[in-house]
C-alpha cells in the first residue's frame, strides 16, 4: 500500500442535533474534522499508510483531535504541539429547503499561526508516495499559506505526487486574494479537485451553462475548463464532483475528469442521494475515493467511480468523516445500491 501525507486543519466540530436551529439547540453533537483529515481517514480506512499533518495546542483538547485520527490508523507522529487553540466549527443541519449553514471559530488557531520550523519535512515525505492538501490551509492565515507552500516544495523535492482539493470558502477569503495565493501553488500539483465554483473564484476560470441550484448540468463547460486548466498548469488529471441539489436533503451526485495524457473527458455515473444523513466531508469523501483509485493502479475511469461511490455512501454517514470500507466502496461502485439487510 502507498504512503500519503495531507496536511492541514483539523477542528472541533459541534453541530445541532436533531436537524435543529441554533437557536433551537441545548446541546450540540461532538466530533472533529477538516479537508485534510478527512481525506486522511478515508485513505486509512481503505488500507494504505495515512499520515496527517498539523498543529494542535498542547493541551487535552488538542489531544482530543489526535485522539480521533489514531483511532481510525491515522499516523499522527508528526503533528505539532504549538499555538493558542484549536479552530472551532458549528453546524446547523439543515434539511428539506433549509439548507445547512456553517459558522467558523478558527481565528488564531494552532495551524494559522505554525511555521515550517514546527515541522521536518524531509522527515514527513521521507518514502512518502502522495501529498494532498486543499485551499482552505492557505485561506487561514498568511502564515499557514507560507507554511502550504514549504510543504509543497519539500513534497516535490522527495519526488511526492500532489493533489489539490481547490476548496474555496467565502467565509475565509476573497475571490481576489484566493487566486493570487492559489495561482502560485499550482506549480506544484499533479492532480487537481475541485467544482466550477472553485474553478471560478480560485483560478478565474468561468464556467458554463451550469447552475446546481437549478438542477442542470452543462458537461461541454467542464471539459472545456479541464481542457484550459490542463494547458495552463500541465494538470495530470482534472476531476469535479457534479452535486446536483435538488434540496439539502435530495442531491444528484456524480462526478468527471479529463486525463492530460489520453486526452479524454469520462462522466462517472450518477447516484440519487435522498435522504442525505451528513453531507459535510462528502467532497473530501470523494477526493479519497479518486486518491485511493489513482493509488490502487486503477485506470482514471474506474479511479473516478470508486471516489463517487465512496462519497455517495459518506453522505449517509454522520460526521466528517467516511467510515466505509473497500468492500462497501466496491459493492455500490460495482452496481449494488439496494440497501438491503446485510445477514
Amino acid at each position: 500500500m502507498a504512503k500519503v501525507i495531507t496536511m492541514g486543519e483539523i477542528m472541533l466540530r459541534l453541530s445541532t442535533p436533531n436537524n435543529e436551529k441554533f437557536i433551537q439547540a441545548d446541546e450540540f453533537d461532538v466530533c472533529y474534522g477538516g479537508g485534510e483529515a478527512n481525506v486522511a481517514v478515508s485513505l486509512a480506512n481503505y488500507g494504505h499508510d495515512a499520515e496527517f499533518v498539523t498543529a494542535v495546542p498542547d493541551n487535552e483538547i488538542g489531544e482530543c483531535a489526535v485522539a480521533a485520527l489514531r483511532k481510525y490508523g491515522v499516523e499522527t507522529k508528526h503533528i505539532a504541539r504549538c499555538g493558542e487553540r484549536l479552530g472551532i466549527y458549528f453546524l446547523e443541519s439543515g434539511s428539506s429547503m433549509r439548507p445547512s449553514k456553517v459558522v467558523y471559530d478558527r481565528a488564531h488557531s494552532s495551524i494559522s499561526t505554525a511555521t515550517a520550523a514546527d515541522f521536518d519535512f524531509d522527515a514527513i515525505f521521507k518514502g512518502a508516495d502522495w501529498f494532498h492538501f486543499t485551499g482552505i490551509t492557505p485561506a487561514v492565515s498568511d502564515a499557514a499559506a507560507a507554511l502550504t507552500e514549504e510543504a509543497l516544495k519539500a513534497a516535490k523535492k522527495n519526488g511526492v505526487k500532489v493533489s489539490v482539493d481547490l476548496n474555496f470558502r467565502k467565509k475565509l477569503w476573497s475571490s481576489e486574494k484566493a487566486q493570487k495565493v492559489m495561482k502560485n501553488l499550482m506549480q506544484y500539483v499533479d492532480v487537481c479537485i475541485g467544482n466550477e465554483e472553485d474553478a471560478e473564484l480560485v483560478l478565474g476560470y468561468k464556467p458554463g451553462n451550469t447552475d446546481v441550484t437549478q438542477g442542470d448540468l452543462e458537461l461541454a463547460g467542464y471539459k472545456s475548463i479541464f481542457e484550459q486548466m490542463v494547458a495552463d498548469y500541465n494538470f495530470e488529471y482534472c476531476v469535479s464532483s457534479l452535486r446536483v441539489s435538488h434540496s439539502a436533503s435530495d442531491n444528484g451526485w456524480s462526478a468527471c475528469i479529463y486525463s492530460r495524457d489520453k486526452k479524454e473527458f469520462y462522466h462517472s455515473k450518477e447516484y440519487s442521494i435522498h435522504p442525505i444523513v451528513d453531507r459535510v466531508g462528502g467532497g473530501d469523501s470523494f477526493a479519497g475515493g479518486v486518491i485511493c483509485g489513482l493509488l490502487d493502479g486503477k485506470d482514471f475511469k474506474a479511479a473516478l467511480e470508486y471516489g463517487v461511490a465512496a462519497s455517495a455512501l459518506k453522505h449517509t454517514i454522520p460526521g466528517d468523516f467516511n467510515l466505509v470500507s473497500r468492500k462497501e466502496v466496491e459493492t455500490l461502485a460495482g452496481g449494488d445500491a439496494s440497501g438491503r439487510v446485510q445477514r
